[in-house]
């Protein structure tokens, strides 16, 4: 077989980065679970026409097809497509369990999803995603719109990462403010404004004109919306001072003043109000979010979300709902890329039971055994070499100490390997220090 030709886009992390991926994915999980959200996993497909019919995700989407086309086979396969982020397809399993659930039902979902993307640095089309939502049935109070950047803040900041900054503005103050300027294609000049930081003012000016039909006035006014920022509800007066009214406008300022005040009384610094931020997928009706990763601010968005209201509906009744999403591996990627997270050792073994002979390695595996019943990962020699090539291979491997069993009566004996030092000990007694028992991530 000739070597593989590695497909970008899809990445594959050495053991080492895995380990680190895993603790990562604890640290998120457990503060899930701290705000009380459950567990939840969906499919890997969806009708396509469900991924199809909220934003511009067509030529993003993976089909599914079988290679050898059967026309007894099961019906629709034919029109199966991977799931692009996880908030699709959970609001289809709201709809389909709806009789099952409480409401407000709060849920968090880790799974890999999968985009049609160029691959480049921090952007796969394989990669996992870590979501919260808070869905209710007709109605959705505003103040979880406030509580997503306390769970998100929590949990990243319980990682050995940069600082994060999360910006937040609400889709009502933008289209409240295009309706009270007289723009009627809101849709068209949100998705202008989304491109701001990538093509600048001057070529979203032109966007305006060409695509939301704006005069030169009322994009040189969707423009200086878009620079307002605050770490504060200061951001609210500065929105005042543009002289623009509408209904719309002053709901969505209310409730990004109750997000910015919430975020700030518990995390000080945490939230800003940066009335760019528009988020590309259609379906965001309320709040947004973006957060970036200080240091790594070119990159864009480590963590997203916002508040949605038609995603997800059955006749009269709606489900709105309130979301947001780390990027696990766009996340990892830029850190491993950088060399900014790091393991003290490549496997999760700390205690390697040395062989003294093919003959003694039931006693060996005895050892192994009684240490692994106390919560010690353990591994045995793999061969009955000298010593000192058994003590060689758990230094190569990380393992940062060997175990001698004793033999015709001896006690045994553990050996730190790093500072050469060596006493007798009891495999259903010895522990080993706190920080060496697992891999340290940081």
């Amino acid at each position: 077989m000739s070597k593989p030709t590695p497909i970008s886009g899809f990445p594959e992390w050495t053991p080492a980065q895995r380990m680190i991926e895993q603790f990562v994915l604890d640290r998120i999980r457990d503060t899930f679970e701290l705000y009380g959200f459950a567990p939840l996993e969906t499919r890997a497909v969806e009708p396509l026409d469900q991924l199809l019919r909220k934003g511009e995700t067509s030529k993003e989407v993976y089909l599914i097809r079988r290679l050898q086309a059967d026309a007894d086979g099961p019906a629709g396969d034919d029109t199966l497509g991977l799931h692009f982020d996880l908030t699709v397809p959970f609001a289809r399993y709201v709809l389909e369990n709806a009789g099952k659930l409480q409401f407000p039902f709060r849920r968090y979902q880790i799974q890999k999803v999968w985009r049609g993307e160029r691959p480049q640095e921090g952007r796969y089309r394989e990669f996992l995603q870590a979501d919260i939502d808070i869905v209710d049935r007709d109605t959705l109070a505003p103040h979880h719109e406030a509580e997503m950047p306390l769970v998100i803040g929590d949990a990243l900041r319980s990682l050995p990462i940069p600082p994060v900054r999360i910006q937040v503005n609400n889709r009502k103050i933008c289209e409240g403010f295009y309706r009270g300027i007289g723009l009627t294609d809101s849709e068209a000049a949100l998705r202008a404004v989304d491109k701001l930081d990538k093509i600048g003012p001057a070529k979203v000016a032109e966007l305006l004109a060409g695509t939301a039909g704006a005069s030169e006035a009322q994009a040189k006014a969707v423009l200086a919306l878009a620079e307002i920022s605050a770490p504060d509800a200061s951001f609210a007066d500065a929105v005042r001072a543009l002289g623009v009214s509408d209904p719309m406008l002053d709901e969505g300022v209310e409730e990004l003043v109750r997000v910015v005040e919430t975020a700030a009384a518990h995390s000080p610094g945490l939230c800003v109000a940066d009335l760019r931020i528009a988020r590309g997928l259609d379906y965001y009706t309320g709040t947004v979010y973006e957060t970036q990763l200080v240091g790594y601010e070119r990159f864009g968005s480590i963590c997203s979300g916002g508040r949605y209201d038609n995603l997800a509906s059955a006749g009269t009744t709606r489900f709105p709902g309130v979301g947001i999403s780390i990027g696990v591996t766009r996340l990892l990627g830029l850190l491993f890329g950088a060399g900014a997270l790091s393991v003290s050792r490549d496997v999760p073994t700390c205690v390697l039971v040395a062989v003294t002979g093919e003959e003694q390695r039931a006693a060996s595996n005895r050892v192994a055994d009684a240490l692994r019943r106390r919560g010690v990962p353990t591994e045995v020699s793999p061969s009955a070499a000298k010593f000192g090539k058994q003590i060689r291979y758990a230094e190569r491997r990380g393992i940062p100490y060997v175990w001698f069993p004793g033999v015709d009566g001896a006690a045994d004996e553990v050996k730190d390997i790093r500072s050469g030092e060596q006493a007798a000990a009891a495999a259903g007694e010895w522990t080993p220090p706190r920080a060496d028992l697992r891999p340290l991530v940081g």
